[in-house]
């Protein structure tokens, strides 16, 4: 184990890379601060958009529209907006989709959506869009949108099989998806293999890996058990005993982040999209390690 994250060794670089970054709209004035502050840490990185997440609730609508909106106008930034089918008319997506256009929007990050709090399996809207691809297709009605969509490495936790969940890939990219972003993941076979899978399927949108930075294991369980990724022994005995060390939980985290986008590097992949949870120091500590270098160019390491 790496004694000081400072002191990573990235592999000499072949080729630029590329980062986005995900973030959650806050929920207090407090979290609009912190939140601020983590994105203008960011920027100078220069990612290729920054994503916002979107909740089935109004008030979360509206929150995502305007950091959205502040990262474009204020950071000079490349904003993707989420954007789900969950209780919500086409009628009502389709106005979303024009206000994002109008606010100088141009990604969209489609998804079918989770179900709302409370209800514990997703029921299409009998107005809406019913799924993701259908989704796509209605937002390229819109406006020319870049489009992005999920893969899930994994398999999709209600996806009947890992062939549909690959068919349903394959009917967003239909439908005009730019992009697939994959749910996180620990296991980069399991990444490599399900590329592997993609490409036989004669899917060739780009497959971007979502990169998980680990500052905190069990909210990580937490999420992983909501969205079916696995959590391999040695990634939970890497944080064992380090409860009451957070600085020591994020050094754990940075290091196993960066070797997994080094490894990844080595098998091809040049772009990573980061699960930020909004916040700077790990992801900023990891894009170091890469060679990333804040004027957002590739820097080589001796």
């Amino acid at each position: 184990m790496a004694s000081d994250t400072n002191n990573f060794e990235p592999a000499p670089a072949a080729r630029a890379l590329s980062v986005s970054f995900e973030f959650f709209p806050p929920k207090t004035p407090e979290m609009e601060v912190s939140l601020w502050n983590t994105v203008c840490d960011l920027a100078p990185i220069n990612p290729s958009f920054i994503s916002v997440t979107y909740g089935a609730g109004g008030s979360t609508r509206e929150r995502t529209h305007a950091t959205v909106s502040r990262i474009v106008n204020e950071a000079g930034l490349t904003a993707a907006a989420h954007l789900t089918c969950v209780d919500a008319t086409r009628a009502e997506i389709e106005s979303v989709a024009r206000d994002y256009w109008a606010a100088g929007v141009r990604h969209i990050v489609a998804l079918r959506g989770d179900p709302p709090e409370g209800e514990t399996g997703y029921i299409p809207h009998p107005d809406g869009y019913a799924y993701a691809a259908d989704l796509v297709a209605g937002l390229q009605t819109v406006a020319p949108f870049e489009i992005s969509v999920a893969a899930y490495p994994e398999t999709h936790p209600e996806a009947p099989s890992a062939d549909f969940d690959i068919d349903n890939l394959k009917r967003k990219a239909d439908a005009g998806a730019a992009r697939a972003i994959t749910q996180f993941f620990f296991d980069n076979g399991a990444f490599l293999r399900f590329r592997d899978r993609v490409a036989a399927a004669g899917i060739d949108i780009p497959l971007i890996p979502g990169i998980m930075p680990v500052g905190n294991f069990k909210s990580m369980m937490r999420f992983s058990a909501m969205c079916g990724a696995s959590v391999p022994n040695w990634l939970a005995e890497a944080y064992d005993g380090l409860d009451d060390d957070p600085a020591g939980r994020v050094e754990v985290g940075t290091r196993i982040a960066s070797e997994q986008c080094l490894e990844l590097r080595d098998h091809g992949i040049d772009d990573f999209h980061f699960y930020t949870l909004n916040r700077a120091d790990m992801t900023h500590a990891i894009c170091r390690n890469l060679g990333i270098s804040t004027a957002g160019s590739e820097t080589q390491a001796s």
